[in-house]
């Protein structure tokens, strides 16, 4: 892929983005256990609503991350209605990123109550993920 190439290609996704973030109703959870889509503007009252959420912080040209996408949404479809699940686009909302020093990706931060009380880097297995979320959700 060649210079040019990335910049369209990341013109696109902030167009995307863009448009999501204009209907609300698409970056929200669809009630059947889809991860929600979340942005720097959303991403604060999001999580404060979510009484468990695992955030998923990631970029489209990680490996790793193309790798645990697919986990989070089996998870997402296997916990729906006891856990939430977001996803979050380090090269497209850096606020969130920094706030919470996110320096390797994948990320996977568990707040419960808009509190961070968990986390994990790097491509991890199912069961290493889901042990953090019982944890949480025994708690």
């Amino acid at each position: 892929m060649t210079v040019l190439d990335e910049e369209i290609e990341r013109i696109k996704q902030r167009k995307l983005q863009a448009m999501l973030q204009n209907k609300p109703s698409l970056s929200q959870s669809n009630g059947q256990g889809e991860p929600i889509t979340l942005t720097d503007q959303t991403f604060e009252e999001t999580i404060s609503n979510q009484p468990l959420m695992v955030v998923d912080f990631w970029a489209e040209w990680c490996g790793p991350c193309r790798m645990v996408a697919p986990v989070i949404e089996q998870l997402a479809h296997e916990y729906s209605g006891k856990v939430s699940f977001g996803k979050l686009n380090v090269d497209e909302n850096p606020v969130a990123s920094n706030a919470f020093q996110i320096q390797s990706i994948p990320a996977l931060l568990v707040f419960k109550k808009g509190k961070l009380v968990d986390g994990i880097i790097g491509a991890v297995p199912k069961h290493m993920i889901e042990s953090k979320i019982k944890l949480h959700l025994n708690n």
